[in-house]
């Protein structure tokens, strides 16, 4: 259980980045080389290497080199576990508003009558 825990925070952390966010946004699309991902950032490619690192380390996104080209993809089902957790929190959350909600309604103060 330790681990998993580990990994699911390993993940959260890569992704509580937003250039990491907008990373695997594009990867999510298509794989892509060092340069394609660095392209749209204003930042040196070393920066964007330590950004792509975080996240092969998180288990997110994974690199193949051919010849000089490295090129990045996402990890099919990287993100599974984090969506189950945010699921899993989510859904008692949602019940607890929807009480309040119900309890809001049933003791709110009846409307005011219009005058003519």
């Amino acid at each position: 259980m330790l681990n998993h825990q580990e990994d699911l925070d390993s993940v959260f952390r890569a992704l509580g980045d937003g250039t990491r966010r907008a990373i695997v946004a594009r990867l999510s699309r298509s794989a892509a080389t060092v340069s394609e991902l660095a392209a749209p950032f204003e930042m040196s490619l070393p920066a964007v290497l330590q950004h792509l690192k975080v996240l092969e380390a998180s288990g997110l996104v994974a690199s193949q080199k051919v010849g000089r080209v490295r090129t990045f993809r996402v990890v099919p089902g990287a993100m599974d576990d984090a969506g189950r957790w945010i699921a899993d929190v989510r859904t008692p959350a949602e019940r607890l508003l929807d009480r309040l909600e119900a309890h809001l309604d049933e003791h709110a103060p009846p409307p005011p009558e219009e005058s003519p």
